[in-house]
C-alpha cells in the first residue's frame, strides 16, 4: 500500500531523512517512533506530499506520489491524515466538519454525507455532539471527530502524526481505543508515536528513526524484545524505564 524507497529530505543544506525505506502493505499497522526532532513526523508527511523530497520515491497505491503529473488531491482524497492538533474548522459545526469534504471532493448529496458523518460520529462514540462546534468539546473528543472526518474520505490508508501527544493523559485512552478499533477492522495504518503500549498492542511492525535515518525496521515483538542497535535500546530504556 505505502512504498517508501531510498528517500533523502534537506531544509537548505540540512538533511532532514537519509536514504529512508520501508513498506506498509494492506492491513498493516506500522508505528514510526524515534527522539524528537528525528525526522519521523516529516517521513509521514512526505507519504502524502504535505512535504517534497529531494531525491528517492514514495508510491501509494500503486501512485508515484512526487511525479509532476499525479493528482495530489485525489491522491490524499484516498489518504486520510490526522494531525497533532486536530485541525478542525471552529465555525463548523462537527457534523458539517464532517460532511464539508465528502460535499465538495466526492460530490455526495447532503442526506448522503450527513448519513455517513452520524454513522462515523457513532462508531467513535461522538453521536451525540453533532451539532456542537470543536470549541465546546475536549481535546480528546475534538481528535476523535477528526479521525471521523478524515474516516468519511473512504481512505485506502490511514496516517496519524502524534495523534495523542496534545492530550492530557485522561483523554489519550479514548483515542487509541478508536485507533485500535480500526486496527481491528483491518485498516492500513501509518502511526507515528510514542505511546509503546499501543505500539505492542496493536502494531505489525515498529520502526526506529533517529538523526534522519531508519535505524530499526522490525516486527513488533522483536523491536521490543530482540532489537540490536544501541540507539534503539537507550530509546527504549528511556521512554520504558517508568
Amino acid at each position: 500500500m505505502i512504498e517508501i524507497n531510498g528517500i533523502f529530505k534537506y531544509y537548505g543544506h540540512h538533511p532532514v531523512l537519509k536514504n529512508c525505506s520501508t513498506r506498509v502493505s494492506k492491513g498493516e499497522v506500522v508505528v514510526v517512533c524515534g527522539p524528537s526532532g528525528s525526522g519521523k513526523s516529516t517521513l509521514i508527511k512526505c507519504v502524502n506530499a504535505l512535504e517534497p523530497i529531494q531525491k528517492g520515491s514514495i508510491r501509494v497505491d500503486g501512485i508515484e506520489v512526487n511525479d509532476p503529473s499525479t493528482d495530489l488531491p485525489d491522491l490524499r482524497s484516498r489518504i486520510g491524515m490526522v494531525f497533532q492538533n486536530f485541525e478542525l474548522f471552529p465555525h463548523l459545526t462537527i457534523e458539517n466538519n464532517i460532511m464539508l469534504a465528502q460535499r465538495i471532493v466526492l460530490h455526495r448529496t447532503e442526506t448522503e454525507a450527513r448519513k455517513c458523518a452520524m454513522d462515523l460520529l457513532d462508531r467513535v462514540g461522538m453521536s451525540g455532539h453533532a451539532h456542537k462546534y470543536p470549541g465546546q468539546l475536549s481535546g480528546g473528543q475534538q481528535q476523535r471527530v477528526a479521525i471521523a472526518r478524515a474516516l468519511a474520505m473512504n481512505p485506502k490508508a490511514m496516517l496519524f502524526d502524534e495523534p495523542t501527544s496534545a492530550l492530557d493523559p485522561e483523554m489519550i485512552s479514548e483515542v487509541l481505543d478508536v485507533m485500535t478499533g480500526l486496527a481491528r477492522d483491518g485498516m492500513t495504518m501509518m502511526v507515528v508515536t510514542h505511546e509503546m503500549g499501543f505500539a505492542r498492542k496493536v502494531a505489525t511492525r515498529v520502526v526506529f528513526i533517529d538523526q534522519g535515518e531508519i535505524v530499526e525496521d522490525l516486527p513488533t515483538d522483536e523491536f521490543f524484545e530482540n532489537h540490536t542497535n544501541p540507539r534503539t535500546e537507550a530509546f527504549l530504556s528511556k521512554i520504558l524505564h517508568h
